[in-house]
């Protein structure tokens, strides 16, 4: 079954450098476990490792964009053959120079296929920036920080806004500080449908959005300024800033480096659509998924679809989870037979959700009720 995006977006280049979804909810929603095979949406990456730091006995990537698939295939040499300190700067999460990165990437290249080390090597300037910050995304999130978040706040109201506060402060911080007409006329301008589509994501990704996102993402970023402590968000910080000065996403914590590299052999990747995958012979039962935001980009029916093709291909009590961004897409009732949406667990952790960009996290699992004949 092809996937529909497909059909009509371009994936022959990197979109994400970076997981811009917050590990902490996937890992405390799914629960993985030292004998569950795992399968998640590569990106990037670093939700991938994520998962893999939990130990599980299998984990299995899937992308049908290649660009994506060499990012974790570097990322996944990275962890094997530079130190912790290198692997930031090597990213780009922490400031080194191009011949640095290079020179790191001459240590690491050795562990990547062919077809891999031709798709960095032609790409030095990446490597010498820093690959975590290169994918179209990262890019458009540059221009905001080095164009216009100028104009729109002075280094000191950014500093202050990065700084502990307790959250009656935040607030106040927010309405008297920070949420100025300059700064709601810049934003509503730059984080519009039209710039996110033509320089951050692709028009054919707002397929089926109905209405203006804008508002939305207004009010999730106010939530992430006020309830939410900016200080210890590591997106928020890198929008801002450009680097992960203080906090940092889940696989780059100190603690998980050597987590993620004792598993590294349990992790295979490949370049296919999640659906193809489900539909191989060799797809084994999956205990737990990752599913990102695939489901943006398909039809009400198509999603029904693919999400009765996981349940086919889950284990008893296998669990997934996903996000929306800006199309609202949860299990349909008449799926609930197969399928059961884990309200309780959706509803406690999206609020804490510091990927401010997302309007739902969705956690649902295979349904008991068919076994227990109900």
């Amino acid at each position: 079954m092809p996937t529909e995006i497909a059909q009509t977006a371009d994936f022959s280049q990197i979109r994400y450098a970076q997981c811009w979804e917050d590990a902490d909810l996937l890992l405390a929603a799914l629960e993985v476990q030292p004998d569950h095979t795992c399968l998640s949406i590569a990106s990037a990456g670093d939700n991938t490792l994520a998962l893999l730091s939990r130990g599980p006995k299998r984990a299995i990537a899937v992308d049908l964009n290649p660009a994506q698939l060499a990012c974790l295939a570097l990322r996944v040499a990275a962890y094997r053959r530079l130190d912790y300190g290198e692997l930031l700067q090597f990213l780009g999460s922490r400031s080194g120079t191009a011949a640095q990165r290079w020179a790191w990437y001459q240590r690491c290249r050795g562990d990547l296929a062919a077809d891999v080390q031709g798709f960095w090597d032609r790409r030095r300037w990446l490597i010498g920036a820093g690959f975590g910050t290169v994918g179209k995304f990262e890019r458009y999130l540059a221009r905001f920080r080095c164009y216009l978040l100028p104009l729109l706040q002075n280094e000191g109201a950014i500093a202050s806004l990065l700084t502990p506060k307790s959250p009656a402060d935040r607030q106040q911080f927010y309405d008297r500080t920070w949420n100025h007409w300059r700064w709601r006329w810049g934003f509503n301008l730059f984080f519009s449908q039209p710039l996110i589509g033509r320089w951050g994501r692709d028009p054919s990704f707002f397929r089926y959005v109905d209405g203006n996102p804008t508002p939305q993402l207004a009010a999730q970023l106010r939530h992430a300024l006020t309830t939410l402590d900016p200080a210890l968000n590591p997106y928020l910080q890198w929008i801002l800033t450009g680097e992960h000065r203080t906090a940092l996403p889940y696989a780059l914590r100190p603690e998980q480096f050597e987590p993620i590299r004792a598993h590294l052999d349990r992790l295979e990747w490949h370049c296919c659509a999640v659906e193809e995958y489900l539909d191989r012979p060799d797809c084994p039962p999956i205990d737990r998924f990752n599913l990102s935001n695939i489901f943006e980009y398909m039809s009400a029916a198509n999603h029904a679809r693919t999400l009765a093709q996981i349940a086919a291909r889950s284990q008893l009590g296998g669990r997934w989870a996903y996000w929306n961004l800006f199309v609202p897409r949860r299990c349909p009732p008449a799926l609930y037979d197969h399928i059961t949406p884990r309200f309780d667990l959706s509803n406690a952790l999206k609020g804490s959700d510091r990927a401010f960009f997302y309007r739902d996290f969705v956690v649902e699992s295979r349904s008991t009720l068919a076994e227990e004949g109900r």
